[in-house]
């Protein structure tokens, strides 16, 4: 079926570092044409992520000075303002551009956001939409073709932008770690977006996971696939895993909190344990004895984002229904400032969800 295409839309801008008030709502947007080799489809859902908050306050630092205001990339920003967040997105192809074929028009596709650079696997040159071009954040966007893919699945357009950053990156993480069936996992953030992620995509490769996550979240925890569940801030964090674990030695960390954490989460991994890290909620800058790193012979590994086989794996893992989706909460376009808000205060588990009005 055909959709007619305005020449305006609603969506909402980045327009500089700082804070919310940075984000404005705007009714009077171009709609993006769609160049050759690409689809445009009609946004119906977009899911929040902590980038987009770390992004809007040039949160990431440089390798120089930890506390300057700088965007997500560590060489060669393409971060321009007015900039279109959002990675998540779910919609409805209405347009197409030169070369691509026009059967396409109607699909529903979820957005792999990435923008890869490159033709092999090194993510080294990586950058994704909503950042080096426009994300969901709107009601229409623009992007690569061969980006927007068909999943095959009874899910909801909410549900399905659940997956794809947050367990695009678990995936990756755990992917960089090797984590292989009977290991054990101990996943720090757990009730966030990739940490509850993580616990299913773990249970997907047959590996334990065991959750660290905030007072009162246990019972979702157990309920998404944890074995056990630490909660954070209560006594010795090494006793409490080993109790939780029944002593089963601790394979894997994956952890999305770094800060005050860090080296106790190196103590608690097995000798020639793996660290794998994507995030640092709690404080990016920690303390390190490389004694105990070089002692026991682990293995420390940044990640972000995925691959193309990464990608492949998730859509895989939905179809086959061995990940579900884990909606926190939905808010409409309009009422941005207090979904971010509310995002930032992690008073729910699983994503965050955006719709346009």
């Amino acid at each position: 079926m055909m959709h007619s295409v305005p020449k305006t839309m609603t969506a909402v801008l980045l327009t500089g570092h700082g804070g919310l008030e940075k984000l404005v709502y705007s009714r009077d947007v171009p709609v993006p044409a769609p160049a050759a080799g690409e689809v445009l489809i009609r946004v119906t859902a977009c899911g929040m992520n902590n980038t987009d908050v770390w992004v809007r306050e040039g949160a990431y630092g440089t390798e120089d000075d930890p506390s300057a205001v700088s965007t997500w990339r560590r060489h060669g920003n393409t971060l321009t303002f007015p900039r279109i967040q959002g990675t998540d997105t779910v919609g409805h192809i209405v347009a197409v551009g030169e070369g691509v074929d026009r059967a396409r028009i109607g699909e529903r596709v979820m957005v792999d956001f990435s923008i890869y650079n490159r033709d092999d696997d090194s993510l080294a040159d990586i950058d994704y939409m909503g950042h080096g071009r426009d994300g969901g954040y709107a009601e229409y966007m623009a992007l690569p073709a061969e980006n927007a893919h068909v999943v095959a699945t009874d899910l909801t357009d909410i549900e399905l932008a659940t997956f794809c950053c947050a367990y695009l990156t678990g995936e990756r993480m755990l992917e960089r770690a090797r984590l292989a069936a009977g290991e054990t996992v101990l996943v720090t953030g757990a009730s966030g977006g990739v940490g509850s992620a993580i616990i299913q995509l773990a249970r997907a490769r047959g590996a334990v996971p065991i959750a660290v996550a905030g007072p009162g979240k246990e019972a979702a925890m157990l309920d998404i696939g944890a074995q056990a569940v630490v909660t954070r801030g209560q006594g010795d964090l090494a006793e409490a895993v080993e109790a939780a674990s029944g002593g089963r030695p601790i394979d894997v960390v994956a952890d999305l909190v770094g800060g005050p954490l860090f080296n106790d989460l190196l103590k608690i991994l097995r000798p020639e344990g793996r660290y794998t890290t994507a995030g640092a909620i709690a404080g990016p800058v920690v303390q390190l004895d490389l004694r105990t790193m070089y002692l026991k012979q682990l293995e420390l590994h940044g990640s972000s984002q995925g691959s193309r086989a990464d990608f492949r794996r998730l859509v895989r893992y939905i179809e086959e229904k061995k990940i579900r989706p884990l909606v926190g909460c939905v808010y409409p376009l309009s009422e941005f400032h207090r979904a971010q808000t509310d995002f930032m205060a992690k008073n729910f588990v699983g994503k965050l969800v955006v719709v346009p009005d």
